[in-house]
Formats: structure tokens, sequence, C-alpha cells
């Protein structure tokens, strides 16, 4: 009868993940290293995926979803800039991963998610953290805790909606993968407000902003197929 095969060391696996693929693609917050050494990933996935939580790709999920790849993740929170006590929600929050870690960085975290099965592992995930977890159509973002001060949506997206763009602060961030269905090539953007001429805030019918829009990184991951709507802004 052959032994059993050791536990994982996942502390050491957190450290190579760090040390291998993130701080070398010019990730370099030292919250969001800090926060990828202790926070772990493997509970962010289901418990048969749990050996693939420090691999340097995404890590397929159910319904088409994904556990976006670490450098990736990493990359789109440095660009929020994001500042302890901020507000933000977390657009296809999946199984909680990116949300943990802005919560870790000291923001308050919304995290929006519809899809039952990663419910369920991020309510595990995220028992006794800050987050706020929603369960409610992505694609209509979170009005009731508007405006944010940030947006991450965890994924990747052919443009930007209306809902999420209405939903930042005049001095608010978005950050995401843009890219198109069908393509292998996506881009990390930070997407910014530019007040609209002639807005008046409140008028019904009229969005607050339109986004204005930088890339920042080449890279690819699943697009949310929440997300698959008639677009506000393409890049």
């Amino acid at each position: 009868m052959a032994p059993p095969s050791p536990a994982p060391d996942f502390a050491a696996a957190r450290d190579h993940m760090v040390d291998g693929q993130v701080r070398p693609n010019k990730v370099v917050d030292p919250r969001i290293i800090r926060a990828m050494r202790t926070l772990p990933r493997e509970r962010f996935l289901p418990p048969h995926l749990a050996s693939l939580a420090y691999v340097d790709e995404d890590v397929a999920l159910p319904g088409g979803r994904a556990l976006v790849e670490p450098m990736v993740i990493a990359r789109l929170v440095q660009l929020l800039q994001v500042r302890a006590g901020e507000s933000g929600l977390v657009v296809g929050a999946g199984t909680g991963y990116g949300a943990a870690l802005l919560a870790t960085m000291g923001a308050r975290v919304t995290a929006l998610e519809d899809d039952p099965a990663l419910l369920a592992i991020a309510r595990a995930a995220l028992a006794g953290t800050a987050v706020t977890i929603v369960d409610a159509p992505v694609a209509a973002g979170w009005p009731g805790a508007a405006p944010y001060d940030f947006i991450l949506i965890d994924g990747a997206v052919s443009a930007i909606p209306d809902a999420l763009a209405d939903q930042l602060s005049p001095t608010g961030r978005l950050a995401t993968v843009v890219q198109e269905a069908g393509n292998g090539g996506g881009q990390g953007v930070l997407a910014e407000p530019v007040q609209t001429p002639g807005h008046h805030p409140g008028a019904p019918g009229r969005p607050a902003h339109r986004l204005r829009a930088q890339p920042f990184f080449d890279c690819t991951t699943p697009l949310l197929p929440q997300l698959r709507a008639r677009p506000a802004f393409t890049f």
C-alpha cells in the first residue's frame, strides 16, 4: 500500500506565487504583496481544485467563470490605488478573492455575484471579513451603495456597461480587463469618469459620466457571461 501523499504546503506556495509571479510583474504596492502572502487562495476554490490555487494561470470554475490569474488580479487591484476607508464594488466577485484583497487593504467592499455555486464558496471564504456579499444580477451593478470610490470588474468585458459607469463617484476609478469575444488578446485598463457637458446630477435617463480608459498591460482572462450586454464604452 502506497503511503499517503503529503499535504500541500500552501504557505510555501503563496510565497512562490508572490516572488515568482507577482513581484516580477511590476506589482510594487506592499499592501498587495502582504495580502497575497497571507490570504489563503486555496479557500477560494472548490476543494478538488485547491491544488491549483497558486498556478500562474486562470483556474476554471463552473459557469464559464474563473479564479483570475494571480498576476492579473494583483495588477488590476494596484491600478485602483485604493486608500484605507474608501468604498468599492467588486462586480462578478466570483468566489471572493479579489474582494478579499481589497478588504485586506482597508477598503469597505461590496462583493456582487449572482452565481449560486460561486456565492456558496465566497460566503465561506469571506466569513469574518468586512466584505458585504450581495446576491443580485451582476449586469446592473449595485446602486444601493453607490457612489463608489472604485469598482473592480473581476474578469474580462468587451465593453464597460453604463450601469457601472454611473455608479462611480466623480473621482472614482474602475479597473478591468477589456477584450473582444473570440479574441485572444486583452488589456488591463483603468477607466475614470469625465463629466458629461451639460449634465445635471440626478437628471433621469442621463448618465452622470462617460469613462476615459487607459490600457496598462496585456493579459487575457475569461469574459464574464453576465456582462455581455449592450456596451456603454468600447476600447
